[in-house]
């Protein structure tokens, strides 16, 4: 089990959770000048330290992969996300590991115990509110793309004001590819499905996010390459600091 400090200049391991936790907050109020309470500082360490224990899936990408099959999240692939979530998606980078792709829906808030993030995305896909698709490559979960109209995403709120009624418009704000399964495709065969099912889905448009700035590793890449949209026929809308708003009609 380990945390690393947010500020990445220290990591710490250590066999229980509570040591973890002391020299952690510790370290921070004796070396940064930050405004996080104590009690925020230490639920984002024990998401971490905590994923950095049940986030084992493989960590080395193949050197070739079969083919890629996608299915939207309905109630029987439930199970396959958690596993998805909890296992496969983040044994590189357990920082995320608390994130279960909510963050979209509600924007920045403060940091909350994984457990109540992931019990109100499995709600949120059982409801429909929240909908996305798993990619398969031999029988397992190789990746996933949110892809929920934009109303339901307070991270995109009030953008291009004059634009189209966010309920017609799927956005499509994340993807995650387990490592094993990286530039393989399957970031591409996800969007494709989402193009595929827009007009079935009652969407009018379909957008991306993609950043402005592309700084070349896999965990800033989490809204997929400008290029991928690009090569699809998607066109930009609006500029901000950090993402270009992209968008296709359906």
């Amino acid at each position: 089990m380990w945390v690393e400090c947010f500020e990445n200049d220290v990591r710490f391991d250590g066999d229980t959770l509570e040591e973890l936790l002391d020299r952690f907050l510790e370290h921070v109020r004796a070396t940064h000048d930050v405004s996080y309470p104590d009690e925020e500082l230490l639920v984002w360490a024990r998401n971490f330290a905590e994923a950095s224990v049940r986030a084992d899936g493989p960590l080395e990408r193949l050197p070739s992969i079969g083919p890629i099959e996608v299915h939207p999240v309905t109630e029987e692939r439930i199970d396959d996300w958690l596993r998805f979530f909890d296992r496969d998606a983040f044994p590189d980078n357990p920082d995320w590991g608390s994130c279960y792709c909510l963050h979209p829906h509600t924007g920045d808030t403060p940091e909350r115990p994984w457990r109540d993030v992931r019990a109100d995305m499995v709600e949120r896909l059982r409801s429909g509110v929240t909908l996305g698709y798993l990619a398969y490559v031999g029988g397992r979960p190789a990746g996933w793309v949110n892809a929920s109209h934009r109303s339901t995403y307070a991270k995109y709120d009030g953008i291009d004001r004059d634009g189209p009624s966010p309920g017609t418009v799927l956005g499509v704000s994340c993807f995650v590819i387990a490592p094993p399964f990286r530039r393989h495709g399957v970031a591409s065969a996800l969007l494709d499905r989402v193009i595929r099912d827009g007009e079935a889905r009652g969407a009018r448009y379909i957008e991306g996010y993609p950043r402005r700035t592309e700084l070349g590793d896999d965990s800033t890449s989490f809204c997929g390459p400008r290029s991928m949209f690009d090569i699809r026929g998607f066109s930009p809308v609006e500029h901000h600091d950090r993402f270009t708003v992209l968008r296709k009609p359906v």
